[in-house]
């Protein structure tokens, strides 16, 4: 695992992290009924689940 993978797995988790983040934002019907803990947990879990599968191999990081 180059420094190179690790930036691409980052940037993946990263956005995977955000996508999370605002997709279960959405579920609630008002900003004020947010769980936040729920969309920071769930956020953070698919990060980790992000970095998991990069482990299979990036397309963008030839090794």
């Amino acid at each position: 695992m180059s420094r190179k993978w690790w930036k691409a797995a980052g940037v993946r988790a990263v956005k995977t992290f955000f996508q999370t983040f605002v997709g279960t934002i959405g579920t609630s019907a008002v900003i004020s009924a947010v769980d936040w803990r729920l969309v920071l947990s769930s956020s953070a879990l698919a990060a980790i689940v992000s970095l998991g599968t990069s482990l299979a191999g990036l397309p963008e990081v030839d090794e």
